[in-house]
């Protein structure tokens, strides 16, 4: 059975350095989400009965037919995929901490602020230079932040119902509801002592 992804040491910087947080959640979309096909068709235990010479009659494979013990989907939900979820939620979680928190350390306020005055010492002619007027202030790296939090909740959402989809077909039926109530739920059994 796979690994699932483990929360890496969360520190501002993890956060700030955007590229790093996009290669975390990356990566771990792709070793359970992105793969969840071929994490389920591991989970079908081989024909008991020996090999079928008719099942080579037909195009296509009889695997995605069958459905899964639902022990095994449920050892997987719960060993697997939701803590990788589990993950993946703690550090957008904390990340959107960070960038609703104030920055001290920002490197760039200095120059913000250098920015700002020359902007309002600006004349505009803009009858000679209809661009003149504008201004595109730099972004705290605040706002950076919480944008690309906003871009990989969205993402984060489209994966997981996509999954929990393929999941749910394969392991019969929306016995658990949405994704969102079955990973809650895990959430509370988890949290409970």
């Amino acid at each position: 059975m796979a690994q699932p992804s483990s929360t890496p040491p969360l520190t501002p910087q993890f956060c700030f350095s955007t590229a790093t947080l996009r290669d975390f959640l990356r990566l771990s979309r792709s070793s359970v989400d992105d793969t969840i096909t071929q994490h389920l068709n591991a989970l079908v235990t081989p024909s008991k009965a020996g090999f079928d010479p008719s099942s080579t009659s037909q195009l296509g494979s009889r695997l995605f037919l069958r459905q899964i013990d639902s022990r095994s989907c449920q050892a997987f939900k719960e060993a697997v995929l939701f803590p990788s979820w589990d993950a993946r939620t703690q550090v957008l979680s904390y990340c959107a901490m960070v960038a609703t928190s104030p920055d001290p350390d920002d490197p760039e306020i200095g120059l913000r602020e250098v920015e700002n005055e020359k902007d309002r010492e600006r004349r505009v002619d803009e009858r000679l230079d209809p661009y003149s007027a504008r201004f595109f202030p730099r972004e705290p790296r605040t706002d950076q932040l919480a944008s690309v939090i906003r871009q990989e909740r969205g993402i984060e959402n489209i994966v997981r119902s996509r999954t929990w989809r393929i999941v749910e077909d394969r392991c019969g039926g929306p016995a658990n509801g949405s994704w969102e109530q079955a990973f809650a739920g895990w959430r509370q059994r988890k949290d409970q002592p």
